[in-house]
């Protein structure tokens, strides 16, 4: 070849690798420093797609294993409350043995009194034992929602919003309509109803809503322009089922678990009030004690076997959470090592592309001896 100026073509050749030589070291350092094979959508496109789908699945499975743990919580909260029904149940048993016994004599009013006191409370904690503000011993978790029921617009109801299955709810409307309307809810809820009234409910303009807040009870109802001349009606909500736990990744019914707690109010167990005031009354009441110890030891036994399924889906889950990243691993993390010996290579080609891209520079200068 040629003595040139114009093109250096050994200069550009060396640019061209000391180029290709500089973007592999800047690869290898970037990858080296996020620890990623893919840091990019341009290192692999299909590579970066499956392990941000497995990203996300292993983000919803940690999900899946922290609502396992609430889960466990919360059969935990009502197995505690179920412990003690059980040991009032006990107490139960013992006041009625003692009740139906011909040496009660004049004990028998205070036998009494502390077995209806006993009862009393076994409705209290099955009415206050929450999770999150779910009560869990009345019969109403894990119920759906329903609307309104048999309660139409024209009667001056909308809609129903916080209904609980398995609860029938009494709507009565009375009518003063200089003051507004009264509006009064009966739920029964375990047995016991529960009333809240709102009263002076304006009537909305025609065409209008207005939404009412029966904060006891947990409703919200939207009554119309019809509410005036609105008539009494009952809205039955929809039959319990499962409460159910996401412990998936998808909506189909196998990455959920449900859970069932049984009623445990005085009513579900048969136990009323005034048993023990005298011996024959008493005898009939040991057996239904039996049976109530027998229904409460069934409500245990379902927590017991939740809890040994949750324990087995916690289990699973972090195994599938440790394989799932283990899978991710492969495809997107670096391997440090191989990359660390690449970046080697890329460094020594970059500092001798270096020094040849300079000898390449100098070359041209060899034309000057020919003006000598």
């Amino acid at each position: 070849m040629g003595f040139v100026i114009q093109s250096n073509i050994s200069a550009l050749n060396a640019q061209r690798n000391l180029n290709i030589s500089g973007g592999a070291m800047s690869k290898s350092l970037e990858r080296l420093s996020s620890g990623y094979r893919i840091n990019s959508a341009a290192d692999d496109a299909a590579g970066l797609a499956i392990s941000q789908q497995f990203s996300a699945d292993i983000a919803s499975y940690k999900m899946g294993s922290q609502n396992v743990s609430q889960a466990n919580a919360l059969l935990q909260v009502a197995g505690g409350a179920m412990d003690q029904i059980d040991n009032m149940l006990t107490r139960l048993k013992e006041l009625a043995t003692q009740a139906s016994s011909a040496n009660a004599g004049s004990n028998l009013t205070k036998i009494n009194d502390e077995g209806d006191k006993l009862i009393a409370e076994i409705d209290r904690i099955a009415a206050s034992t929450k999770y999150a503000g779910s009560v869990l011993l009345n019969g109403t978790f894990g119920v759906t929602l329903s609307a309104a029921g048999s309660m139409t617009a024209g009667q001056g109801i909308n809609s129903v919003t916080g209904m609980v299955g398995g609860v029938t709810y009494t709507v009565v409307t009375a009518d003063n309509t200089t003051a507004g309307e009264d509006i009064t809810i009966s739920a029964t809820i375990g047995g016991v109803e529960h009333l809240e009234t709102m009263y002076g409910v304006p009537t909305p303009a025609t065409g209008g809503t207005s939404a009412v807040n029966f904060n006891s009870l947990g409703l919200t109802v939207t009554v119309n322009e019809h509410l005036a001349a609105a008539s009494d009606g009952v809205l039955v909500a929809n039959a319990g089922t499962a409460a159910n736990f996401q412990v998936g990744t998808s909506s189909d019914v196998n990455d959920r678990i449900g859970i069932t707690l049984s009623s445990v109010t005085s009513a579900t167990l048969s136990l009323s009030t005034g048993q023990l005031a005298n011996a024959t009354t008493a005898l009939t009441f040991l057996d239904t004690i039996n049976t109530a110890i027998s229904t409460l030891s069934n409500a245990q036994g379902l927590i017991g076997a939740a809890q040994n399924r949750l324990g087995y889906a916690s289990a699973n889950l972090s195994t599938t959470i440790q394989n799932y990243t283990a899978a991710q691993s492969t495809i997107r993390d670096v391997d440090m090592a191989s990359e660390m010996t690449n970046f080697t290579k890329n460094q020594i080609l970059v500092q001798a592309g270096t020094a040849m891209l300079a000898q390449a520079n100098m070359a041209p200068q060899q034309v000057l001896s020919l003006f000598k």
